[in-house]
């Protein structure tokens, strides 16, 4: 399954908002710095849907707000 995410670093708290029935927008406190924006997303996203962390790819937009994830159930 692939879902849209739009990422909105260095924000206030942590927060999931689904648009969508396969777009997300994710709140992240981290810094887009060295890739730690990108491990919050995960982690976030992953307790969110009830997944591994594992089970989250991100496929297209590693250096970008926009991306496509795939989620392996």
């Amino acid at each position: 399954m692939k879902i849209k995410v739009k990422v909105l670093p260095k924000a206030s708290c942590n927060q999931v908002e689904a648009l969508g029935e396969n777009f997300f927008k994710v709140k992240v406190t981290a810094a887009a710095v060295d890739g730690k924006a990108n491990q919050a997303l995960l982690k976030l996203l992953a307790k969110h849907l009830g997944v591994a962390k594992s089970r989250l790819k991100i496929l297209q937009g590693i250096k970008s707000k926009d991306k496509l994830l795939e989620i392996n159930f």
